[in-house]
């Protein structure tokens, strides 16, 4: 594998190419309205390929995506750090003293590209930002992160009591940065706080103002909705021409209008809408195409979603071709009911012959990997139990094997992807052998007493998403979670004397809409990893997974 090299970005703004700002600057990269938001190891060069693979070409414009959080002292000092978070050229193959367009922020292929630092130190946070400049669209600053690890090191949601210094972290790269810097907020306690916050942050320099419409106390149990009406009602108090994103509440591709049109913001960002369905930003397919006919699945009420098969396909390609710089292996036509079914037969004959003691007897004498720096890899197996969270919850086996994979073993990944597309097979096979009932069965015991009835989405219950959401497990879709008051109706969770002080008086709920966590949780959005992939993915949405 080559390595990676850095190039310095100029110190000052250069005289004869001025700086774009606001929205002269947003038009200038297509005024995106869709936005990937910025996850902590989640949003990394082959995660966005993969969201954008699902755009036609002609649309690309419409997509920004941000890097993962980085941070802004450890990127500025370490070299190591950044090799191992930001890949955005390598040496090139005829002239080693040069270098060339990589992966992150390549002009041809991963742009608009905004650069999000976690800081306190304003020189600290201009250093780094220094050295990504060339490579991206623009500079964001964290102000979001409400997890413990962002308190403890002062950065991220914690710095919302220091007006003075995050005007400092903005002004200086305002100043100094040959390209735009934005920031991303929460809101505060009062409408008329948060206004305050955002046009400091506006003053300072920032170009794009992104509001996440929940206070810095809505996580984990308490996290419930983000609310849009204080998002809306800020659009409407900052000059027209401020640039605003809107993030919160998305969990599937027709709520990113919705938010639009609820906000009157420019653009809307998801972040565990996309980890959940990273195909969320784009349309439908074709009708008649191959992609309709074998990669997109609709069901006998018109209902339909990207197949968990065809979108780990698509992102195993991009990981042979970009992260491991090899060919994809050939592949067979995604299987539809009426194919031939030798391949199956031939897998279900291997299976029967191997001896499964001594397989797991070889996978226990297997020596560990070793650690691998590469962010393409350390982020698959996150991602792979996101994606496929309702699949392996039918499929305990490959959730284990998943749970047993080891970062950039793609050898053991398309292994499972084979059994994934076996067991795929068998569900197109089963809905269409039983006319579709034998998922309207799961769904209707999912759903209970009263599934007749007109359920609204109005922040008191999640089941009106759930109805609205519900795939069968061979289809990519959102993790809902029940609203905190269902969560502790259930006993999912307890809360401290305090916590049930805050969701009696502070109105947790407040503005929320449909139950979703949009990333605040599991340290997905602008916050931190959680304990491990599987506790966080799997034991804990066991227990707060509604439906």
């Amino acid at each position: 594998m080559a390595t990676t090299t850095t190039s310095e970005a100029p110190a000052a703004v250069s005289e004869s190419k001025p700086k774009l700002h606001g929205r002269a600057f947003y038009e200038s990269i297509g005024s995106p309205k869709y936005i990937l938001a910025p996850m902590v190891d989640q949003s990394e060069f082959a995660w966005r390929m993969l969201s954008r693979s699902f755009i036609p070409a002609s649309e690309q414009h419409n997509l920004l995506a941000y890097t993962p959080m980085l941070h802004a002292r450890l990127y500025n000092e370490t070299d190591g750090y950044r090799k191992g978070h930001f890949q955005a050229t390598r040496a090139s193959p005829t002239e080693p003293s040069k270098s060339t367009p990589w992966l992150d922020g390549n002009p041809a292929i991963d742009r608009p590209l905004f650069v999000q630092f976690c800081a306190n130190d304003p020189d600290a946070l201009l250093g780094a930002a220094l050295k990504v400049a060339p490579y991206c669209d623009a500079v964001d600053l964290n102000l979001g992160c409400p997890q413990g690890i962002a308190k403890k090191g002062k950065y991220g949601a914690f710095l919302q009591e220091d007006q003075e210094l995050i005007f400092k972290l903005i002004n200086i790269l305002h100043k100094n940065l040959p390209i735009p810097v934005t920031a991303k907020i929460r809101i505060l306690d009062t409408r008329e706080a948060t206004l305050a916050y955002a046009k400091n942050v506006l003053a300072a320099g920032a170009s794009i103002l992104t509001v996440h419409g929940r206070r810095r106390e809505q996580k984990g149990h308490l996290t419930g909705l983000a609310d849009w009406d204080v998002i809306k009602w800020l659009r409407e108090q900052l000059p027209p021409d401020t640039v605003m994103f809107a993030n919160g509440n998305v969990l599937q591709h027709a709520d990113l209008q919705r938010v639009l049109d609820a906000t009157g913001v420019d653009g809307v960002m998801s972040a565990e809408g996309n980890l959940s369905d990273p195909a969320i930003f784009g349309r439908e397919p074709e009708p008649g195409s191959e992609a309709e006919k074998r990669e997109y699945w609709r069901g006998k009420d018109g209902k339909g979603g990207w197949r968990v098969d065809a979108v780990m396909r698509r992102y195993m390609d991009i990981l042979h071709k970009y992260a491991a710089g090899v060919d994809p292996p050939a592949r067979r036509p995604l299987f539809i009911p009426g194919d031939d079914e030798t391949w199956i037969e031939e897998m279900d004959r291997a299976a029967a012959e191997e001896d499964e003691p001594a397989r797991k007897k070889r996978k226990k004498d297997t020596p560990k990997g070793k650690r691998t720096n590469n962010p393409n890899y350390s982020a698959m197996q996150p991602h792979m139990f996101h994606m496929l969270r309702h699949f392996v919850s039918k499929h305990t086996d490959v959730r284990n094997r998943l749970g047993r994979s080891l970062a950039g073993d793609l050898d053991e990944y398309e292994s499972i992807l084979s059994l994934v597309e076996r067991k795929v097979a068998d569900g197109l096979k089963e809905y269409e052998k039983s006319g579709g009932k034998m998922f309207d069965e799961e769904a209707a015991a999912g759903e209970g007493e009263g599934e007749e009835e007109e359920l609204v989405e109005d922040g008191e219950s999640s089941r009106a998403a759930i109805k609205r959401c519900k795939r069968p497990w061979w289809v990519v879709q959102p993790i809902i979670r029940p609203l905190p008051k269902e969560a502790l109706a259930k006993g999912a969770v307890s809360l401290s004397k305090k916590d049930k002080a805050k969701m009696g008086t502070n109105g947790v709920t407040n503005g929320v809409t449909n139950g979703v966590t949009n990333g605040v949780t599991n340290g997905a959005s602008n916050g931190a990893k959680g304990k491990s992939v599987q506790e966080e993915v799997l034991e804990k949405d066991d227990q707060l997974l509604a439906g």
